[in-house]
């Protein structure tokens, strides 16, 4: 490259809080700027003010539900201008802006990708017709990107039913830094006065089904030196911790310093996540990559990233399922350890951040090279 390449990469921070979508901007932005891209960072956080970021206003009733007023199109082309960037990224769902995206990248004749996180699941139910819903909301916006970046094969074909042009899809699974994400020494069990820890990392939202979870580890009744820490926040913790007031179940409420969460999740002997729909699980992965034994629905992509190396949960027999792997990992704690070994070697293989910025950057050099703009980047 003669010249750097210069991104703007519209995502999310937060600074309590986090979830994947706030991981994965934050992970690849960093990953990226290590391989010498230069990032400009567009997001809602005004808490955030730096010289690499750009916060535009806007009415924020969650990080994934912002409300951006009309004014931030004519300050984003004017901000994209004089940043004079070479490609615009997008993690969706970033504001009601997203709408507006295509014809602002239009006009300005910058490539627009887009990484399309909204979970999925092909089966009947509540929260999988929420999310076709929303497939079929975006599915004009995305026909309008140079690119789009999704987790799977399955997730793929689902745009492509609903008229998204294959040629613009990308299958790149979510990636975790398995150099960082790792097997190591912890003080989490003697935090938590535990022998033994099994875990939850993520949103306490009704989605997750955490209350299933709760309420087979207590069904199985493990021993008091087994500890479940649940870690994370949402709209159910409180409900939760009324409900299941056990001394065996530790809610740590959001643990936003990574280093925390990387010694619990060294700690751990296995991990949960009985959600009812997902994307592709940046919190899985991440416990794969640190060699925790784990256990997964088979919803959005996160099937095809767990079987084989974890055990996958039809979600259509949760309770029986999750009450099955709860007693044989309580009872034989070697499954533990074998399949924590089997889920660092899949991580290593096929989920490492490397892998997905591997691709990522193939996908940018392809639409720099097709679209070059006078002063950008020679890739």
């Amino acid at each position: 490259m003669s010249t750097p390449l210069r991104v703007a990469w519209l995502g999310h921070r937060a600074a309590k809080g986090g979830d994947g979508i706030i991981t994965y901007s934050r992970e690849i932005t960093a990953g990226l700027r290590a391989r010498g891209v230069e990032v400009v960072f567009f997001h809602h956080a005004p808490e955030f003010q730096d010289e690499q970021s750009i916060a535009l206003d806007a009415v924020k009733l969650s990080h994934r539900f912002v409300l951006s007023p009309p004014r931030n199109r004519r300050l984003l082309e004017a901000e994209l201008r004089a940043q004079a960037v070479d490609l615009v990224h997008v993690s969706f769902s970033f504001s009601t802006l997203d709408f507006n995206l295509p014809d602002v990248c239009r006009s300005l004749e910058i490539p627009l990708v887009a990484t399309f996180h909204v979970p999925f699941d092909t089966r009947l139910g509540l929260w999988p017709r929420v999310s076709r819903t929303l497939y079929r909301i975006y599915a004009q916006v995305l026909s309008g990107c140079d690119a789009v970046i999704v987790f799977s094969e399955v997730q793929k074909g689902m745009l492509a039913d609903l008229g998204v042009p294959s040629t613009v899809l990308h299958v790149l699974p979510n990636g975790v830094d398995v150099d960082k994400y790792r097997p190591g020494p912890s003080g989490s069990r003697e935090r938590f006065g535990a022998d033994r820890l099994f875990t939850y990392l993520g949103r306490l939202d009704p989605e997750k089904n955490v209350d299933h979870l709760l309420a087979a580890f207590l069904d199985v009744n493990p021993p008091a030196s087994l500890k479940l820490v649940l870690v994370g926040g949402g709209s159910e913790r409180r409900r939760l911790e009324r409900r299941f007031d056990d001394r065996r179940i530790v809610f740590t409420g959001t643990v936003t310093d990574e280093r925390e969460r990387i010694a619990i999740l060294r700690a751990a002997d296995a991990f949960f996540l009985p959600s009812s729909i997902e994307g592709l699980s940046l919190a899985m992965l991440e416990a794969m990559a640190c060699g925790v034994a784990t256990v997964a629905t088979d919803v959005g992509s996160d099937g095809d990233a767990l079987r084989g190396a974890g055990f996958v949960i039809d979600p259509d027999h949760l309770d029986a399922e999750l009450r099955a792997a709860l007693r044989l990992l309580v009872d034989v704690p070697s499954v533990c350890r074998d399949l924590g070994r089997l889920a660092r070697e899949r991580a290593v293989e096929r989920y490492s951040l490397s892998r997905n910025l591997d691709g990522l950057l193939g996908v940018y050099r392809a639409l720099v090279n097709r679209y070059p703009m006078p002063g950008t980047a020679s890739m």
